[in-house]
């Protein structure tokens, strides 16, 4: 999978992963990072998630990064929302009052650019990488933040030779692989979704679970 594979998604609007509502993971958990208000959160691969307006609406300043200009554009238009556009070292920064939007590759961005982010928030990111693409996104994120900050990580797990990714499964133990060495990592919801998946089962997918997983910085 390369860059080329999600601007043909786009571009031939095949973007089942796109959720129409907030996540309710988002609002149900979020609170237990205890972020201040005023904090910034920055969501890697962001596509055109409703997400970031709920994290608008509660205080929170947003950094997303996405590689598509058009899920960027359509974020804008579709939300009535003016941005600024401007262009920073061949990444063009979409803003508009507290939110930022880079359209860019995730893994061409630096230390500089997310420095002022207080945590992240990663639901569509870690299962939109295939197997082998999943350490070297786990490491670039990490990079970036060189002083760790609190993530809310959502994965998906099924049997992945029942059904081609995107979204792609992600066990509980690559979690602890990626993250064990800097976060304490914490498990805060396991729930089955095959039946209310109708479009996964009908590919052939016969057991299919969502975690929420809270990753607090290490103190030891």
């Amino acid at each position: 999978m390369d860059k080329q594979f999600w601007h043909e998604r786009w571009e031939n609007n095949q973007i089942g992963f796109h959720q129409q509502e907030i996540n309710s993971y988002l609002q149900l958990y979020w609170s237990r990072l205890q972020l201040p208000a005023g904090s910034t959160v920055f969501v890697p691969l962001c596509g055109k998630s409703r997400d970031m307006l709920w994290l608008l609406e509660q205080g929170y300043k947003v950094l997303g990064i996405e590689i598509s200009q058009i899920a960027v554009t359509d974020f804008f238009q579709e939300n009535g929302l003016h941005p600024e556009i401007t262009s920073v070292n061949g990444i063009e920064h979409w803003s508009c009052d507290e939110l930022e939007i880079l359209c860019g590759d995730f893994f061409s961005l630096n230390v500089q650019d997310v420095a002022h982010c207080d945590a992240v928030y990663d639901r569509a990111s870690l299962i939109a990488m295939p197997p082998a693409m999943r350490p070297a996104y786990a490491k670039k994120l990490q990079t970036l933040f060189p002083t760790p900050r609190p993530i809310l990580l959502v994965t998906m797990e099924y049997p992945q030779h029942e059904m081609e990714g995107p979204p792609f499964s992600v066990h509980v133990d690559e979690v602890h692989s990626f993250y064990s060495g800097r976060y304490e990592i914490n498990n805060i919801l396991t729930r089955d979704i095959l039946q209310e998946s109708p479009r996964f089962k009908n590919k052939g997918v016969t057991a299919m679970s969502e975690r929420v997983y809270l990753l607090r910085p290490s103190t030891g």
